[in-house]
């Protein structure tokens, strides 16, 4: 058998899915292998070795390049110089590079020409003219083609768009669109008052086009400033000192714009700043009065009398027909009224005693207004401060909290004091301490530092003999005229340990005898508490056994509801809440006293007609009151209880025992019977009963 080694085998074009080699399968195979061996029909035996073939696939240009993207974006600098590098494009080919041509991808322009080029081999787009201005026109939009085969006829091509921007540059100098401007303002702006705005123009944008203001000559220099604007980019000229219309009417300005970033590169165009004229004329209004100061201070002692001026203030009208003022208190500021003014020279004096310890400066404010024109004004601020009088004398700092120990030696001391006065002279604060009357136990050594030591001048203390000393101390300052006063320590006498620690000032311990320690007394007092528990106990139990049981035989039941809420005499008063005698008004029991109470003085009570039958509850209750509120004799002991009203008898009648105890007959309950298996129970029971008393 003939067989060939190796053949091979050209790719071809599918012409269906299932008759075509094609190198870029799934496994990208190069090479397939493919073995054959000759068996035996009949043993199915090999009649020689396997044989291996190597079947190799040729590539064919059957893959177009692509891109990895569709769009690209990119930027330049505007004005760039010709060939300036833009931005890379690369396209791939899925063919075999390694064969043929079949991979090798030539860039061209399709669109884009003549502002920009791409280099063949590498795709590197760059600008193709010169002076590419971005104020003309910003984008552009570049076709790039790329073709495999080396762009050669029947090669395949794929395309991608680039969008380019020309970014911007400083190649445009500032101008102002106008050689003068003129601007008014009034005489009466204050300081920091806007006039107007310039603006100078420039074609480049953001950072390129931002600008700086400033006056650079004219006779207004002085008088006025430039602010620039960073958002508008605009120069705002205010107003940096006061105008008269008098004084001066016009002024002139020469003000420069320039551009912050300059790039060195476009010198050659020019200078990128520009100037422009500015004229402000100063136009007349009536104005205000104005004062010789901007404020004034004024200093006057706390004791002055009533009526005494402490100051003037002065103004004048600017204006050349000068008018008459007349000045007046923002009483806004004068709540007390303590100050007043003349109206026609502006004097200001004390309406009212000054007190410096209440308020020491006193801030008003005086108007000064055109007697012609009233609503031109203006404020002043006057400060008034009120020096220090020495009208106050010291005082203790504190609340002192004395105490003394029985066993406190001579000489100890039991107390440090300190003192404050309202006043504050120029010198400062001192205090001189002393007593008033020599004092057998105590004395006051003054430590000349405006405090004070007080101590003991004999040996121990007695709480049984007295128990509190009160000890004048006279405190004196160094002021003139000299105030003093006078203030009492109170010094308990305490039982104090061997180290001087406070253990007891009590009033309470005085009263106990020597040599009670506090366990014993605590003992004690557990076992008169326990003395009195068994006493109420025993009470008690006792009570019990002599209280009268609530029921006292099976004929005597009756419903009963007890309040202890109200102001009547307690558990044992069950006699005022009878149900029976509110259904039965006509078994009222006469002459019935209470039980629970003993009245000092037996009344005989008066006996009320009966209710007649078939009175609603309601009115048999308004009833009862009403006798006992205009009955003088009642014990005001008696309680109303009210009890809810549940209407009319039902038609099968009511089976409580609430009248059984206001009637005396029998009742027949064999009745209840006839009601059905539910109430059989209660006929045995009642039934019963009656069964039992009738045969006894």
């Amino acid at each position: 058998m003939d067989l060939h080694n190796s053949f091979t085998l050209t790719k071809t074009k599918a012409m269906g899915p299932s008759s075509t080699f094609c190198q870029e399968t799934e496994l990208a195979l190069f090479l397939l292998l493919m073995s054959e061996q000759a068996i035996n029909r009949r043993t199915l035996r090999p009649v020689e070795p396997e044989s291996e073939f190597v079947i190799k696939i040729h590539d064919i240009n059957d893959n177009e390049p692509t891109f990895p993207e569709e769009v690209y974006t990119a930027s330049v600098p505007e004005m760039s110089v010709v060939g300036t590098s833009v931005v890379q494009v690369t396209a791939t080919d899925a063919d075999d590079p390694s064969y043929g041509n079949s991979a090798r991808i030539i860039y061209s322009i399709l669109q884009g020409q003549p502002y920009f080029s791409v280099e063949p081999e590498t795709g590197i787009i760059r600008t193709a003219l010169p002076n590419m201005n971005r104020e003309n026109r910003e984008q552009y939009q570049v076709v790039i083609q790329a073709k495999d085969m080396g762009g050669q006829m029947g090669g395949l091509s794929g395309t991608t768009t680039v969008n380019i921007t020309l970014t911007d540059v400083n190649d445009n100098p500032p101008r102002f669109p106008q050689s003068s401007v003129h601007l008014r303002i009034p005489e009466s702006s204050p300081v920091g008052t806007a006039i107007g705005t310039i603006k100078a123009s420039d074609a480049d944008i953001g950072r390129n086009a931002e600008l700086e203001y400033r006056i650079i000559d004219g006779d207004g220099r002085d008088m006025f400033d430039i602010v620039t604007q960073k958002e508008t980019q605009e120069g705002v000229i205010t107003v940096r000192k006061p105008l008269d219309y008098e004084n001066r009417r016009l002024y002139t300005l020469k003000v420069e714009a320039e551009n912050l970033y300059v790039d060195p590169r476009f010198y050659y165009l020019g200078p990128f700043k520009d100037t422009t004229t500015v004229k402000i004329s100063v136009e007349d209004v009536d104005e205000p009065p104005i004062f010789s100061r901007s404020s004034y201070l004024f200093e006057i002692h706390e004791d002055i009398e009533v009526g005494t001026i402490i100051g003037t203030v002065m103004a004048r009208d600017p204006d050349s027909a000068a008018g008459p003022i007349r000045f007046s208190l923002d009483r806004h500021t004068d709540l007390d009224r303590i100050f007043n003014i003349h109206s026609g020279n502006g004097s200001i004096y004390t309406s009212k005693m000054l007190d410096r310890e209440i308020s020491q400066w006193h801030n008003l404010s005086v108007i000064a207004a055109e007697i012609n024109n009233p609503k031109e004004m203006t404020r002043v601020s006057v400060y008034v401060r009120i020096l220090d009088v020495n009208d106050n004398a010291p005082q203790f700092a504190v609340f002192y909290d004395t105490f003394v120990c029985e066993n406190a030696r001579a000489g100890q001391l039991i107390q440090t004091i300190s003192a404050v006065d309202k006043d504050d002279p120029l010198g400062g604060q001192k205090f001189f301490f002393s007593l008033a009357a020599v004092n057998p136990n105590f004395t006051v050594q003054d430590n000349e530092d405006n405090t004070a030591r007080i101590l003991t001048r004999r040996n121990g203390f007695s709480r049984h003999e007295i128990s509190t000393y009160l000890l004048p101390v006279v405190i004196s300052d160094n002021d003139y005229p000299i105030q003093s006063s006078t203030g009492t320590l109170t010094i308990r006498v305490c039982a104090c340990d061997s180290r001087g620690n406070m253990q007891s000032c009590n009033a309470e311990a005085l009263l106990l005898p020597a040599g009670l320690s506090t366990g014993a007394l605590i003992a004690i007092l557990l076992c008169i508490i326990i003395l009195l528990v068994i006493v109420v106990l025993f009470a008690a139990l006792k009570r019990q056994r002599k209280k009268e049981p609530l029921i006292l035989s099976k004929e005597d039941i009756r419903d009963n509801i007890v309040s202890y809420n109200d102001e009547g005499g307690g558990e044992e008063d069950t006699q005022a809440f009878d149900i029976g005698t509110l259904r039965n008004p006509a078994a009222i029991e006469d002459k019935k006293l209470r039980r629970d109470i003993i009245p000092e003085t037996l009344f005989i009570p008066r006996r009320t007609p009966s209710a007649p039958d078939n009175t609603d509850v309601r009115d048999f209750i308004n009833q009862r009151l009403k006798e006992h509120d205009n009955d003088p004799s009642a014990p005001p002991y008696d309680s109303l209880a009210t009890y809810a009203y549940e209407g009319n008898d039902s038609i099968a009648e009511s089976l409580s025992s609430l009248e059984s105890g206001t009637t005396e007959g029998d009742q027949n309950y064999d009745y209840l019977k006839e009601w059905g298996p539910r109430f059989n129970k209660l006929a045995e029971m009642y039934g019963g009963g009656e069964s039992d008393k009738d045969t006894s």
